[in-house]
């Protein structure tokens, strides 16, 4: 018996160290050619190491987290043989001789000292046995054919791969005994996995279907890079409470069909928004610590006289919230106009920063998209956000009977920090009151 040291070898160009992250054996364990010794980390990529002969794990020079430089001793093993051998990690494994008989002719040439060119020859009168002719592999996907047939593998026989296929079999959730290799010895290629995967398990997959794989990497930069900032920082630093009330907006769609009937340039045609508007200021006059802003470094909150409503767009390039300033200081037709500007220039992208900042509280609306109930979020550093969810026709209980109302959910969030549940709930059912009774929004007290 003989020992032989198997070496990390190089896993990568450039890579001079890798951090051991499992074993797959232990002392004393036996192990047959190509098991699996152990797996290691670079910064690209896991690598499995397999063994390159058979023999017993004596010792294993690394414990799971160290980290291992390449060419360094691994695993010592107990192999079959009369002196001990050092891995040559860093070269390619020898072609194996193709016979004994061949073997055994070019070793009688070489004691007999024949030329070098003499003995590269094979034995003249020696012919390989047909079992041991293996087709050239070719690139691309290798198909069985009766003159070209995949070797069979004894029931229980381990399949050949290398290292490589193993882990993309083992990341798909791909059992390599169902393959058949079209590679050399029947190895398993990653041609032969590739079609696997496109072919799939199920051998009455319908015609045309085929599952894919392709990763596509997007790297997240400009407005949704901003976008992402922005929402992560509002979602870590404000614990937010969400209250989810049911308007009937039956009297506000009339009313706003009466309106529209004769639109003018300085009244245009108006949307549900300008009435929500309208409501929001009233509502925040009651109560001005929603209508605010809270500096959480200086832990100081801003609270502001003027309103300037954000509303949240979605445009071609990502969500905006321009502006619409000083709501205090318009009616139902100043807020719509207003809105119809500053809306339109976010979309075609001719917003100016101005217009696109200094909201103290915001609306965000999908309008027909708009679900049953949503779960806003603060537009950092506001404490409040109002959301509108779709309308719809609902049979609703007027003490004695069912009848159909225009229905619509507003979904309110709130810094719960600054603004309690309370307070909260006062500005929804505010909200509520008013656009239910929307004629209370024309009468200033």
């Amino acid at each position: 018996m003989a020992e032989r040291i198997i070496k990390l070898p190089d896993v990568g160009e450039g890579i001079a160290e890798a951090e051991l992250v499992e074993w797959h054996v232990k002392i004393g364990d036996i192990i047959r050619e190509d098991d699996l010794l152990a797996a290691v980390m670079t910064d690209k990529a896991t690598v499995e190491i397999p063994s390159p002969v058979d023999g017993e794990v004596t010792w294993i020079g690394a414990e799971i987290g160290d980290t291992v430089a390449i060419g360094s001793a691994l695993v010592k093993l107990k192999v079959a043989g009369s002196a001990g051998a050092e891995d040559p990690a860093a070269e390619p494994e020898a072609p194996k001789p193709a016979s004994k008989p061949a073997a055994a002719a070019e070793a009688s040439a070489a004691k007999a000292e024949a030329p070098k060119a003499e003995a590269q020859k094979p034995a003249p009168t020696v012919e390989p046995p047909k079992a041991m002719t293996v087709p050239k592999p070719t690139r691309g996907v290798v198909q069985a054919t009766a003159q070209n047939p995949a070797p069979r593998r004894a029931p229980g026989e381990k399949p050949l791969a290398s290292p490589a296929v193993r882990l993309k079999a083992r990341e798909a959730g791909i059992d390599l005994r169902q393959l058949s290799g079209t590679g050399p010895a029947g190895r398993i290629l990653h041609e032969d996995l590739d079609a696997f995967l496109l072919r799939g398990p199920d051998a009455e997959r319908a015609p045309g279907l085929s599952q894919k794989s392709a990763v596509t990497d997007i790297k997240v930069v400009g407005l949704r890079r901003k976008i992402a900032e922005k929402m992560a920082l509002s979602k870590s630093r404000i614990p937010h409470i969400t209250i989810v009330e049911e308007i009937n907006v039956t009297p506000l769609e009339d009313l706003r069909a009466t309106l529209n009937k004769k639109p003018a340039p300085e009244r245009p045609k108006l949307t549900l928004l300008p009435f929500l508007m309208r409501a929001m200021v009233k509502a925040i006059s009651e109560q001005p610590n929603l209508n605010a802003l809270y500096d959480d470094d200086a832990g100081i909150i801003h609270q502001h006289a003027g309103i300037h409503i954000g509303i949240a767009t979605q445009t071609p390039t990502g969500l905006m919230v321009p502006v619409v300033k000083h709501a205090e200081a318009r009616d139902i037709w100043g807020c719509g106009i207003e809105l119809n500007r500053i809306a339109e220039r976010a979309r075609d992208g001719t917003a100016t920063r101005d217009e696109l900042t200094g909201s103290t509280i915001t609306i965000t609306s999908l309008g027909a998209l708009g679900g049953i109930a949503t779960t806003p979020v603060i537009n950092y550093p506001e404490v409040a956000i109002v959301g509108v969810n779709k309308m719809m026709i609902r049979p609703v209980w007027d003490g004695t009977t069912f009848v159909p109302r225009k229905m619509m959910n507003l979904s309110s969030s709130f810094d719960h920090r600054v603004i309690d549940g309370w307070d909260a709930a006062v500005f929804v059912q505010r909200l509520k009151e008013l656009l239910e009774n929307p004629a209370t929004l024309f009468i200033d007290v």
